[in-house]
């Protein structure tokens, strides 16, 4: 049973999933490979000078695959309902059960309406500044809680906003992701197409 389930495999929904799972917790991410970084070209993320939007995703993916997410390619969610303490996660596939849920699927506010997350006048999904929506351990993040502020750094941070307070509930004290040279792995220890990713 994943603690952590991720609708969404864009920026916002792939670094939820990055830090929940770096840190030790069962993490799925649902990819419908819908997201809007196929028609994007990066220079206005910070630390990528120029990037293609999809090799950015292919980039982005394998870095979360390799810090342990469970990446669910074209299963698309079709119901997220609450249960006992948690989540049951419906897909064309079967059903998982989380104790976490985080939307991560652009503009699209259908499964955290059906799950009864508030929306505001605007159709926006009401968070608190820890993404957290009005149903407790459901989160919400990018565009469709930002009125037309799409953008990838954006939800990449809202993304990490629920992670990091999905993780301090998890610990029972506020936890901060924060890696020093000697935690980080080197290079040789990261799958050769990685590797090849972070040299060019």
């Amino acid at each position: 049973m994943p603690t952590v389930a991720i609708v969404g495999g864009g920026p916002a929904g792939l670094s939820a999933g990055l830090f929940t799972a770096k840190n030790g917790l069962e993490t799925v991410v649902f990819d419908t490979d819908e997201t809007w970084m196929h028609k994007a070209h990066l220079f206005n993320y910070l630390g990528v000078r120029s990037l293609g939007g999809d090799e950015f995703m292919t980039i982005a993916r394998g870095q979360a695959e390799d810090r342990g997410v469970d990446l669910r390619m074209g299963e698309e969610v079709t119901e997220v309902a609450q249960s006992g303490d948690g989540f049951t996660v419906t897909t064309e596939e079967g059903e998982y059960d989380a104790r976490y849920v985080v939307f991560a699927t652009g503009t699209d506010t259908d499964l955290p309406e059906q799950l009864g997350c508030e929306v505001d006048d605007e159709g926006l999904v009401d968070v608190d500044l820890s993404m957290q929506t009005s149903v407790e351990n459901a989160y919400a993040t990018g565009a469709m809680i930002r009125n037309q502020e799409w953008q990838a750094v954006i939800s990449a941070g809202d993304g990490g906003a629920a992670a990091l307070d999905i993780l301090s509930d998890e610990k029972g004290e506020h936890f901060h992701d924060f890696d020093t040279p000697a935690d980080v792995p080197s290079l040789s220890d990261l799958p050769d197409e990685e590797v090849e990713d972070d040299e060019e």
